[in-house]
This record gives C-alpha cells, structure tokens and sequence, in this order.
C-alpha cells in the first residue's frame, strides 16, 4: 500500500474491539521520546479531527493519563493494544495520535519516521 497518499486506511487494535479510520498520507510519521512512546513501541502519525473516524469501541477502552493530563492514551480494555489516542493542543484544537502499527497494510519497515520531542510537553 502506498504511503504517500492521503486517503482512508483501516485500523484497530488486536481482538477488533476497536476499529477506526484514519486519512492521511503517513509520510510524516514519528517516534516519540516521552516515557509511554518509548515502552510502547509507536510508530506515530498525527490527524486532525476531521482525519480520523472511530468506528467502534469507544466504550471498549482504558483512558491512561499521567504527567500533565495533556493527552488521551487509550488502549483496548480487551487486548491492551494502544491503537491512538488525543489530546488538545493550546488554542483547543482536538489531535489524534495514531499508532501506525496498528493501520492495515502498512510496513513500517519502509517509513522513516522523524523523531518527535514529546516529552517536552
């Protein structure tokens, strides 16, 4: 599957409780250096509110927050897997955070994330 192109791609967590969408053309993906980032493994793409649709699962979910209480970490009350999350940013604007790892058809071996400074924030 391409990676440069910006259309709707299909993910979820590992038991399919959780299922969204996300638009975007995963050229700009990250590796966070904030304590959760680093544990978890992510591989992370960032959408707007109107990039990203949950399809299930809302109620299927863990918020985990810790620090500042800035972002949403939500992970499958099932399987534990940690698909996206949100947060908001000063001017109030809703961010979603998607762990690529968990979007269909995507290699992450052939991204070249770019490191992001998440722990600053």
């Amino acid at each position: 599957m391409s990676t440069t192109q910006a259309t709707w791609r299909h993910g979820s967590c590992h038991c399919g409780a959780v299922e969204f969408e996300v638009r975007d053309d995963l050229t700009k993906t990250a590796t966070g250096n904030c304590s959760i980032c680093k544990r978890a493994g992510w591989v992370l793409v960032f959408a707007k509110a109107d990039n990203f649709r949950l399809l299930k699962g809302e109620h299927a979910q863990t918020d985990y927050q810790f620090g500042k209480k800035n972002a949403h970490h939500r992970f499958c009350s099932t399987c534990g897997v940690r698909a996206y999350g949100e947060g908001k940013g000063k001017d109030g604007t809703v961010t979603y955070v998607v762990n690529v790892r968990c979007v269909d058809g995507v290699d992450v071996s052939k991204l070249t994330p770019h490191a992001y400074n998440c722990e600053a924030m």
